[in-house]
């Protein structure tokens, strides 16, 4: 029986298989793209510049008041200071110096009762650095001590800050990651939203905790997890924003170390997609990692 048993002895298409010729694929060119991770780029000598600025508005409520979101109890942490540090501890070990510029907005400050919306933690206007998330802290604490919570809550003036620095560096040596706390009443939502559009294009994030009660629908809307921020007709390139509610995150136990956990989980999760997103728009790859170092020659053994 030939290979087409419905045709008839004459049927152009019985014949033996020798009869058909094999289709031929030339294959001209091919390119292999390289998937990259975050830790590719780590490895390869990227530094994450970290950057706080906190809310110091009067809607925290007064400081040495226990109602105070700033509440400094000799017992425990605020919710400030918990968020803090739980993003700080982790995010430091991925910056090599550990020098984080600190800022504070919304304060009063002395003598003359200027208000500011970007004031160094540590009163260093010339170098705000301080010395890891412990320096951060002590500086948070001790400008508690000594500036007046006021208002109102500008968000622009700090983005813009990092901003300008993240300009300076386009070669992926370099990501910028700010960390906001506040208690999520904005008052300068365009100029907000106008800074965040500018950034989107820069290698750099913004992390938003919430902390209090408040329903943090502004927060919600600078996320643009759901509708991409905009402004003037412009979209964001990227979405860089991360917010958080800070009361998602408390243990109902009372065990703080548990609640910072979880917190740190979540705001950081969404940093190396927006670090690689970055890089992958540029057109940048990570550089090979550095060589170990040699063991060192032992000194010859003296007689």
């Amino acid at each position: 029986m030939g290979l087409f048993p419905f045709c008839h002895a004459n049927c152009p298409f019985q014949s033996s298989r020798a009869a058909f010729s094999i289709p031929q694929v030339t294959l001209l060119s091919f390119s292999v793209d390289s998937e990259f991770t975050f830790v590719d780029y780590i490895k390869g000598g990227t530094q994450l510049n970290f950057t706080v600025a906190i809310d110091f508005t009067a809607s925290n409520g007064n400081p040495l008041q226990p109602t105070s979101l700033h509440y400094m109890s000799p017992y425990q942490l605020s919710a400030y200071a918990m968020a803090l540090k739980a993003v700080g501890e982790i995010i430091q070990d991925y910056d090599s110096d550990k020098l984080f510029p600190a800022y504070g907005f919304g304060a009063k400050l002395p003598p003359e009762g200027r208000i500011s919306h970007q004031f160094p933690l540590n009163n260093n206007d010339e170098d705000p650095n301080c010395a890891g998330i412990e320096g951060v802290l002590e500086s948070y604490f001790q400008s508690l001590r000594t500036v007046q919570l006021y208002g109102p809550t500008y968000f622009a003036p700090v983005i813009n800050q990092v901003a300008r620095a993240a300009a300076k560096i386009s070669d992926g040596s370099q990501y910028y990651v700010l960390l906001i706390i506040t208690d999520g009443v904005i008052s300068d939502m365009t100029q907000t939203k106008e800074a965040i559009v500018s950034a989107s294009s820069l290698p750099m994030s913004i992390i938003i905790v919430g902390v209090g009660p408040a329903m943090f629908e502004a927060m919600e809307e600078l996320d643009g997890d759901d509708v991409r921020v905009s402004s003037r007709g412009r979209y964001a390139e990227r979405d860089i924003v991360q917010f958080v509610p800070f009361r998602d995150y408390v243990d109902r136990s009372g065990n703080h170390v548990l609640s910072m956990a979880r917190l740190a989980k979540d705001v950081l999760a969404e940093i190396p997609e927006q670090l690689l997103s970055y890089m992958r728009t540029r057109d940048i790859q990570p550089r090979p990692p550095p060589p170990p170092n040699p063991s060192p020659t032992p000194a010859p053994e003296q007689p």
